[in-house]
């Protein structure tokens, strides 16, 4: 017969969500580095490009991003202008970035990097269901913090000095909100 106490909810509720709780972490940690590294995916094929391109705007149509793609069996799948670049995504992972002032880009095939770009995947993922799975993962974290608090008694209890660390623990978050937001 199961017994329902603080103890055995944070083990039970830490051991089947051990896996994902690595794997969010891993990859919040990765996902805080992003622009320094970026894992979701890596190039393994790029192609430089010259493009001879209006210079002078920075509104292309579809139609002639279609027109210079069309020797490169690619489908459009969307576009930006930025700090005069201008980056086209194509579908099966395929970007091309020109610089609108010369017309010289890269055309590179990208693939996710295994594991690391799959767990970031996960961690930035809008499907409905990981959605749903992602909240009730939210809910047992706050069960196995708070079931994690409550086990130790006596001197090191939450009671005697635990209420200091997690009150530490709330400000820093706080504090770094206030400051920096």
């Amino acid at each position: 017969m199961y017994k329902f106490t603080n103890r055995n909810l944070h083990r039970d509720f830490a051991y089947f969500y051990v896996g994902l709780i690595i794997a969010f972490s891993f990859s919040g940690i990765i996902l805080n580095h992003r622009q320094d590294w970026y894992p979701m995916d890596y190039a393994y094929e790029s192609e430089e490009v010259s493009l001879a391109m209006v210079t002078n705007t920075s509104d292309f149509s579809k139609e002639q991003i279609e027109s210079f793609s069309k020797d490169w069996d690619v489908e459009y799948d969307g576009h930006r202008v930025r700090d005069n670049t201008l980056r086209v995504y194509y579908k099966n992972n395929v970007i091309l970035d020109v610089d609108m002032s010369t017309g010289e880009g890269v055309l590179e095939h990208k693939r996710k990097v295994p594991f690391i770009g799959h767990t970031m995947f996960l961690h930035k993922s809008t499907n409905s269901f990981w959605i749903w799975y992602s909240d009730i993962f939210g809910a047992a974290m706050l069960l196995i913090a708070i079931t994690g608090i409550l086990i130790p008694n006596g001197k090191n209890g939450f009671k005697s000095r635990g209420w200091k660390f997690a009150v530490a623990g709330i400000l820093f978050p706080l504090l770094f909100l206030i400051l920096y937001a």
